[in-house]
């Protein structure tokens, strides 16, 4: 079967077309700026990256372009070639507990749930109405970011305020990055040949989540009602004191909403380093004796550490830590910095294995760690891919 992964964001949609069973790739791709001007795509195939600038004025334009390519490049011959369609919903809610095939129903469900996610899902529900466009007969399917968390215990996700707010207005934690946890669990359960495993799974990126896992269910997990809490992240400050918020508006004359922006886009490794958000940047900073960047990364790799000693705590010992996303796979000083600050819990590095594992799965820890570390690369798309091919096949 040919299966396309989607993930369309507000002015974006990123894609992969896969033939499955076998996980072959065949073709991917980004459009970029849509609706926004100067817009543009990139096509990656055969190994050979293409790039066209093109008037995108709306995502059913850029879904247009993307079937063209699809036919051009003879990755089909027809568009009835194409089996399903799987896409990326930031928010299921409470209602969406596992990948769905979309009916009008669903969608109706999903609107009513944009209110939750109004940045992310009405883009997400408007790249699914953009290929039932040009894909009527096409199997439509719904993966959604908060799903894999939908097993934690009431004790977890409801939050210590007054109940009513979650009665009334559906405020509890959801979680998120759900796709990447569930594929990590279950690549490194079958690596390890076990369905018992006690993980935790450090998502971190520019976006960053740690999440504790049991017998293939989530305990727990860092983000919240949004994605924005847990820990330090690129742009986002993860957990604060609440009451930070008016103050701050007061000292600032700021409204809620650039406090929010503050909190979301200024924060996290490029408000605490005033040089970026990026990782790699950082470590560049670091290494010029930048002394804002080496307490940016202090704080970022402290607070990952202790989310990582309270699930170990959690889960009443951890079989396994995993890393994954852009600095969890690509950032060896990090990770390293990272397990030296749970040593307490007897996990220890190899350092040389830690600096040679970049971008690839595999063990990080020594042979005398109480708890063996290892870099599991995700792939969100392949995951979306599957769970289309597994309702549809």
């Amino acid at each position: 079967m040919k299966i396309l992964s989607v993930n369309a964001g507000s002015s974006s949609l990123k894609f992969t077309l896969f033939e499955l069973p076998s996980k072959k790739e065949l073709i991917s791709g980004l459009f970029e700026k849509i609706g926004i001007g100067n817009s543009f795509y990139t096509i990656k195939i055969d190994g050979e990256k293409l790039k066209r600038e093109v008037d995108l004025k709306d995502h059913s334009v850029a879904v247009k372009y993307l079937i063209e390519e699809l036919v051009n490049n003879k990755v089909v011959d027809s568009l009835e070639d194409i089996d399903g369609v799987g896409h990326r919903f930031v928010h299921g809610g409470d209602k969406f507990k596992e990948s769905v095939i979309l009916s009008e129903k669903d969608i109706e469900a999903l609107e009513d749930i944009n209110v939750l996610a109004p940045l992310h899902n009405p883009a997400n529900l408007g790249g699914v109405k953009a290929f039932k466009e040009y894909l009527p007969n096409t199997p439509m399917v719904g993966v959604f970011d908060t799903a894999f968390h939908q097993s934690m215990g009431k004790e977890t996700y409801i939050y210590p305020v007054p109940l009513e707010w979650y009665e009334k207005y559906q405020v509890r934690k959801y979680g998120f990055h759900g796709t990447s946890h569930r594929f990590i669990n279950q690549t490194i359960s079958e690596y390890l040949k076990r369905d018992d495993l006690k993980i935790i799974s450090c998502h971190i990126g520019s976006g960053a989540s740690v999440t504790a896992i049991k017998n293939g269910k989530v305990v727990d997990t860092s983000m919240g009602f949004t994605p924005a809490a847990g820990v330090m992240m690129g742009t986002r400050a993860g957990d604060i004191d609440a009451s930070i918020i008016p103050y701050v508006m007061e000292k600032t004359n700021k409204n809620i909403d650039q406090i929010m922006n503050d909190l979301n886009k200024n924060s996290g490794l490029l408000g605490v380093s005033e040089v970026s958000s990026d990782a790699r940047d950082i470590e560049i900073a670091i290494n010029e004796g930048n002394e804002n960047a080496v307490l940016a990364f202090n704080i970022f790799c402290q607070k990952s550490a202790n989310y990582i000693a309270m699930y170990n705590n959690l889960l009443d010992g951890a079989d396994v830590i995993c890393f994954t996303a852009g600095i969890g796979e690509k950032g060896p000083k990090f990770r390293e910095e990272i397990i030296k600050r749970i040593s307490s819990l007897g996990v220890k590095i190899d350092s040389k294995v830690n600096e040679d594992t970049f971008g690839k799965f595999g063990l990080i820890s020594s042979e005398d760690s109480k708890i063996p570390v290892y870099v599991v690369p995700t792939d969100e798309e392949l995951m979306i891919a599957l769970d289309t091919f597994n309702l549809i096949k």
